[in-house]
């Protein structure tokens, strides 16, 4: 029998008095991708950093392994040097340096003290094609997509004649092209005996790329599987959270007959002022009251920038067409304008666009009502700690204090201070662009029994997800897009994955 590539026997890790990791045991084998499953705060991060030297030997207990032997890391160049490479989710390239530069700063070839750069670009290019990346070595990083800046890090690990690699999330910020250009790339790098270990909330990758699953709960590996014996999604749940998930999806309510209209959207178009491109085009659709209307499509497909033009988020000059709030012609030419109005949006991007990362988590929470809680320029506390605790309560958001920094959090529950931060502002409508991107599957079942609450509360939601389960389960009818344009409207038993993709390519 092949012997583990690499190994971890009874590790352990404590932060404090807090267990992180309790006599964790993995292995995976040469040419193997080791699918690493579990809650956010199960240990999978703090696992991978000590198996990529981030957490030295002698901050841990339990030994690593690789090729057999015993291993002691006392920086993360040391795990390097054994073969391990880690490709963070924080992708940490730099932007401003070329492609070659990144792929080979640990050791970039000179001349008398100077850069050879003729020899640079001639390795770069000789590595880029003998793996089969498709990147110019003197283009600048800063000028790629997030899929081709993760290709430069994967360059630079295998670069260093990696032979594990570890990949953290990798396709949280990717578009749908991407994700099968870097499951393509996986199967290539098994075929060569390379060694992968996936952590990933996507089942759906997993199933497509692991040979095995390991789930991690509470900081201890309490379940392994081979696919030969059968992967079963719903046993994983129920081994990551430590008890049966009877219903992930909450059941849809019976459709109120012929409910009215809150939001018509007529003939809408935009064509970007800038660049002249037509980006909707003649977008016709109603909201109705009380239902979440998915919004569903191919990557490209424009879903993102309808929810900006609803949101007043688009240049003014580029729209046309009518929007009609509560049976009035309205047009927005800032967001300010759309939620006073009573539209808020969650973005799909929560570290960039929505979060104060290095804020508390109540500041997150209460900064778009700061005037509302401020009396001559100072913010009454006990009101926002008032708004703090209710939103803190009712949405089993999890921290350990209002003030602890929001970067802290895990996604779901950062997700989770967002829609606070909406609801807070008493919408009549919200707009959800991927609610679930980057949470865990518990995180998710929350989010969507939340949603749920929210319509029988009287709200409306339009709701864009990559996601077709969470939209065929959600929707009360779909929206399906492909560049810019509706292709289809559906409602009841047409609302079916097999339907949504066969309207979306059309």
């Amino acid at each position: 029998m092949t012997s583990p590539s690499v190994e971890l026997k009874e590790i352990s890790k404590s932060f404090g008095s807090v267990a992180a990791l309790r006599n964790v045991n993995l292995r995976a084998y040469p040419g193997e991708c080791l699918g690493i499953i579990g809650e956010n705060g199960a240990g999978k991060s703090t696992l991978m950093n000590v198996l990529s030297g981030v957490w030295p030997t002698g901050t841990y207990s339990g030994e690593i392994l690789v090729g057999g032997r015993s291993q002691t890391f006392s920086e993360p160049k040391d795990a390097t040097s054994a073969g391990i490479a880690i490709i963070h989710q924080e992708l940490s390239v730099f932007p401003e340096l070329s492609v070659a530069e990144n792929v080979f700063i640990a050791d970039l070839p000179t001349t008398r003290g100077f850069l050879n750069r003729n020899e640079l670009f001639q390795n770069a290019q000789k590595l880029l094609q003998k793996i089969g990346f498709n990147l110019d070595p003197a283009a600048l990083v800063s000028r790629l997509s997030i899929g081709q800046k993760q290709l430069v890090e994967i360059a630079k690990a295998l670069s260093k004649d990696a032979r594990i690699l570890i990949f953290d999330e990798p396709t949280s910020a990717l578009s749908d092209h991407e994700i099968e250009r870097l499951i393509q790339l996986i199967e290539s790098l098994k075929s060569q005996g390379i060694t992968c270990l996936y952590i990933s909330h996507k089942f759906n990758e997993i199933l497509r790329l692991c040979e095995r699953i390991v789930v991690l709960r509470d900081g201890e590996s309490v379940f392994e599987c081979h696919r030969s014996e059968g992967f079963q999604t719903d046993q994983w749940i129920e081994k990551m959270v430590g008890r049966k998930l009877s219903s992930v999806f909450p059941a849809k309510p019976p459709q109120k007959s012929d409910p009215s209209a809150i939001l018509s959207v007529s003939h809408l178009s935009y064509r970007d002022p800038q660049s002249q491109k037509q980006v909707l085009k003649d977008v016709s659709f109603d909201l109705k009251q009380g239902e979440v209307l998915g919004v569903a499509g191919l990557m490209g497909s424009k879903r993102t920038d309808l929810l900006m033009a609803l949101f007043g988020a688009l240049d003014p000059q580029g729209l046309s067409g009518e929007i009609r709030l509560n049976n009035q012609s309205v047009q927005w030419s800032e967001p300010s304008e759309a939620i006073r109005a009573g539209i808020c949006l969650v973005t799909e991007d929560r570290k960039q666009s929505g979060l104060f990362l290095d804020r508390p988590v109540s500041d997150n929470l209460s900064m778009p009502l700061i005037k509302k809680l401020s009396r001559h320029g100072l913010v009454h506390q006990t009101q926002e700690m008032d708004l703090f605790d209710y939103y803190k309560k009712i949405l089993r958001i999890k921290t350990s204090s209002a003030q602890e920094l929001i970067r802290n959090l895990s996604g779901g529950n950062q997700q989770k201070v967002l829609i606070g931060r909406c609801l807070a502002l008493k919408p009549s409508i919200l707009l959800l662009d991927e609610p679930t991107r980057g949470v865990d599957v518990n995180a998710k079942a929350e989010i969507y029994h939340l949603i749920r609450d929210l319509i029988h509360q009287g709200l409306s939601i339009i709701m864009v997800s990559s996601e077709l389960p969470e939209i065929v389960a959600l929707s009360d009818r779909v929206l399906v897009m492909n560049r810019g344009e509706i292709k289809a409207v559906l409602s009841g038993a047409d609302i079916t994955q097999e339907r949504i993709l066969e309207r979306a390519l059309s």
